[in-house]
């Protein structure tokens, strides 16, 4: 069973930072790419980064600069290091294997002061 767990949301500042991370389990992790999407409030979804099987790496532009995306094949997960967050960066987040139906739950981010 395809298992994606994502954690590491909360409430954080305007400037802030958070890092989520995705635990994978039931597919060969090393195959697949991985995306980072997310959903505000009443709006659709939005691709965030995706970063390849061999580590290649592409940001949507409204988060280049100050996102990171990286993953750990020791570990089996995927990491978004977010910083200088912005209000407009309140979503959930969720990670999926890319090219598949596979997501897991999200977490809630909210950049508020």
């Amino acid at each position: 069973e395809v298992l994606l767990v994502e954690s590491g949301g909360g409430l954080v500042q305007p400037g802030g930072s958070l890092r989520l991370s995705c635990a994978a389990s039931g597919f060969p992790f090393s195959l697949f790419a991985l995306t980072w999407v997310r959903q505000a409030p009443g709006k659709g979804l939005e691709w965030v980064s995706t970063i390849g099987r061999a580590g290649s790496i592409s940001y949507a532009d409204s988060v280049k600069g100050r996102f990171t995306i990286s993953r750990d094949y020791a570990k089996n997960t995927v990491y978004l290091q977010m910083n200088s967050l912005k209000p407009e960066d309140t979503a959930v987040y969720s990670c999926k294997v890319s090219y598949t139906n596979y997501w897991g739950q999200g977490t809630q981010v909210t950049v508020s002061s």
